[in-house]
């Protein structure tokens, strides 16, 4: 599958460092007849205090004068705006340390759906022309069809699957006039930073499945360190190296405090001075057939990493489990409790064991 839709909230959010910046967001690009192609994607999602910042880039291969992308939304954004310039590089060269020689320093809820889609955002960020639009799924495919947007049949789907969910999406279309005046280069990637205010975060990765492996990375910063499992939260036990429940081939490889120069770095950069000095980092990525990804992201309030079929309503992968299997939102313990408890215990067992009354 090439035509294929593309989400941005999560936008949501790998990074290569200088000649391959990545895809930042999920899925392929709608072009005639295949005509362009998104590289590996990539995202970053901030979410605090019940605001979330998804921050995507793509870039792509190919040749085409017209071409777009159209992303599910889970709410109405805030601010669609132009994102920081070096930020997913940042974030890539902090995951993926390099050697020294290398190293270069870097100065809500569902609307009632209307029977076509309303333009209720248009902006411009460097050559894509980016409305938000608000309609059912057929809406927005006629609004696509009569904007110049090649739809084939699996995205068509995917668009009514997902306004199923939610009735906001996204489109950017590729305006190559500017792109010429801008003096771009063909294939560079326009960072698009989307504030919304949400409930939990949202990520689409369903989107990312595009007839082959699928290839991905995630950053998230969160006011919590971000887990796999409930357990590894409540004893503090470090996520790093494990899987994502129900999700093949997507592990957590990296988290850490924000340390004071990866702040700097980040905070500097344009339009992101929202960064939390007090936030932590977190790495995922995602590497697996397309036909094993069929499925969304959110994080519960417990900081653990929860997928559902692609379509739920965005906030129910967290809220609308049952009872039963509904996440704990129980207290994480700091990281390396667990580790410290344990220590206590033999520090307590071999002192029980020198105190113990001996026969004479």
């Amino acid at each position: 599958m090439i035509n294929k839709l593309v989400p941005a909230a999560a936008a949501t959010l790998a990074i290569f460092l200088t000649q391959a910046l990545p895809a930042a967001a999920c899925g392929g690009l709608i072009a005639p007849n295949g005509a362009i192609r998104l590289e590996k994607a990539t995202t970053l999602v901030a979410w605090h205090d019940g605001v979330e910042r998804y921050l995507t880039s793509f870039s792509y291969n190919g040749e085409a004068s017209s071409f777009g992308w159209i992303v599910p939304l889970p709410a109405v954004p805030e601010k669609v705006e132009e994102g920081g310039g070096w930020t997913l590089q940042r974030l890539f060269r902090e995951t993926h340390p390099q050697p020294q020689i290398l190293d270069l320093a870097f100065a809500g809820k569902r609307a009632n759906t209307p029977t076509s889609a309303d333009v209720i955002m248009q902006v411009q960020v460097r050559a894509l022309d980016i409305p938000v639009l608000r309609g059912s799924g057929q809406a927005v495919l006629d609004w696509a069809s009569k904007n110049g947007f090649a739809v084939d049949g699996e995205t068509h789907n995917h668009i009514v699957q997902y306004a199923k969910g939610s009735p906001i999406f996204m489109a950017a279309k590729y305006n190559a006039d500017r792109a010429a005046k801008q003096r771009l280069i063909f294939g560079d990637g326009a960072p698009v930073l989307i504030t919304m205010k949400i409930a939990h975060p949202w990520i689409p990765f369903e989107v990312l499945a595009a007839g082959a492996q699928v290839q991905a990375d995630l950053y998230l910063l969160s006011d919590k360190p971000v887990n796999t499992s409930e357990w590894r939260a409540l004893l503090g036990v470090s996520g790093v190296g494990s899987s994502v429940q129900d999700a093949e081939g997507f592990s957590l490889e990296f988290q850490e405090k924000m340390t004071e120069s990866l702040y700097k770095d980040l905070s500097s950069d344009k339009n992101m001075s929202w960064v939390r000095r007090d936030s932590w980092l977190t790495y995922l990525t995602l590497n697996a057939p397309d036909d094993k990804v069929t499925y969304d992201m959110s994080v519960t309030p417990m900081g653990i990493v929860k997928v559902a079929p692609f379509g739920t309503k965005p906030m129910a992968i967290v809220d609308g489990t049952t009872t039963a299997n509904r996440p704990l939102d129980a207290p994480t313990a700091p990281m390396g409790t667990a580790m410290t408890l344990l220590v206590l215990g033999i520090v307590l067992a071999a002192a029980l064991w020198i105190a113990r009354p001996r026969k004479a």
